[in-house]
Parts: C-alpha cells; sequence; structure tokens
C-alpha cells in the first residue's frame, strides 16, 4: 500500500472520529438545556419548589469531566 493512502486514510479516519466527538458533545449540550427547561417549567407550575430544581441541577454537576 503506498504510504500516501494510508496517511490520507489515517487523517480521514482521525477525521471523521473528532466529528463524531463534537456531534456528541453538543448533544450533551441539548439535552442538558432541556433538562434546565423541564425542571424551570416545574418550578414555574408549582410542582417542585425551587430549592429542588437547584438541587436536581445541581446533581448534574457532579462530574466535571463530562
Amino acid at each position: 500500500m503506498d504510504t500516501n493512502l494510508a496517511m490520507i486514510i489515517f487523517i480521514g479516519i482521525l477525521g471523521f472520529l473528532a466529528m463524531l466527538g463534537i456531534l456528541h458533545a453538543m448533544s450533551k449540550s441539548k439535552e442538558r438545556e432541556q433538562t434546565k427547561r423541564e425542571v424551570a417549567a416545574y418550578v414555574a407550575e408549582g410542582s417542585m419548589t425551587p430549592e429542588q430544581g437547584e438541587r436536581l441541577i445541581a446533581a448534574g454537576k457532579k462530574s466535571s469531566s463530562d
């Protein structure tokens, strides 16, 4: 196999994996925002107290590596 072809394939695979990582991070961010909106709606309708909402949101922040 030609070395240039192997290098192009390798770079293509790395690019694909980087794109997957970006998409995953975007998905997690979108889900986190959706959760915040849902908790805010529950607080607004009176189903939970603001303190309970704060605790729920804070519980999702335990791991800073996510």
